[in-house]
């Protein structure tokens, strides 16, 4: 066989022997509806250390008085625990 001949084999081979589709991802909407935090920024994040301004952000606060809806997570509860002299939790 000849080295063209080679490539166009294994390019069939490897078509034919499609892997199985992956289980469909489950989202946000498929869960079960849990218990959820508003969080709402009503310092300003200037003059603030660099990684609490990452933890706003990571909050989805972008400006004064914007506000959040979140999952009521321990992970969430720990951000929120970090900037809490920032935030406001409804």
């Amino acid at each position: 066989m000849t080295n063209i001949t080679k490539i166009a084999v294994t390019k069939a081979a490897k078509a034919t022997t499609a892997a199985p589709k992956a289980a469909k991802a489950t989202t946000a909407h498929d869960k079960k509806k849990g218990k959820t935090v508003t969080v709402q920024l009503v310092k300003s994040i200037n003059g603030t250390r660099e990684s609490h301004r990452a933890t706003v952000r990571g909050l989805g606060l972008r400006r004064m008085n914007s506000t959040s809806t979140l999952e009521d997570t321990p992970a969430v509860r720990g951000m929120i625990n970090k900037v809490s002299y920032l935030v406001k939790v409804a």
